[in-house]
Parts: structure tokens; sequence; C-alpha cells
């Protein structure tokens, strides 16, 4: 279940901070509208390098579609398989 509070709540800081772990982000809300989020640092750390996973895909994608693709057996031959 989404944890979703007031960004008041940070008067508090503790408890917010308490409820922020590891696949459980926190939402703060500003206005009644979601303005913040607060993630435990290994989410944070798995989102950017998810990102630059998925950076690194599409470069590779797009060099393919340029340049053409390397068949399997291209590939066996340069490894010597």
């Amino acid at each position: 279940m989404s944890n979703i509070r007031p960004v008041s709540d940070l008067r508090n800081y503790n408890d917010v901070l308490n409820a922020c772990k590891e696949d459980s982000p926190v939402y703060l809300t500003k206005k009644g509208h979601g303005k913040y989020v607060l993630l435990d640092i290994a989410d944070y750390e798995k989102m950017k390098a998810t990102l630059k996973l998925m950076a690194h895909i599409e470069e590779g994608e797009k060099s393919a579609r340029e340049e053409g693709w390397i068949s399997m057996d291209a590939i066996e031959s340069a490894l010597g398989l």
C-alpha cells in the first residue's frame, strides 16, 4: 500500500523517515497534489542502474538499426567458439 503524507508531516521528520523503507517510498503531497518522493537509498541506486542499463540498451539497438545486426556465427567466430 502506498504511503502518502502531506508535506507538513515533515515537521516530525523522524516518523516520515522511519516510514521510508526499501520498496516502500513515501509520497509527499502539497495542497493535495503529489509533489515529492522519499526513497530508500537502495531503491534510488537500483533506479539509477536501471535507467543507465536502459540507455545502453537503446544505444545498442540504435547502433544495430543504423549499422546492422551481427550474426551469431560472427559473434562465435570473434570469440573463438
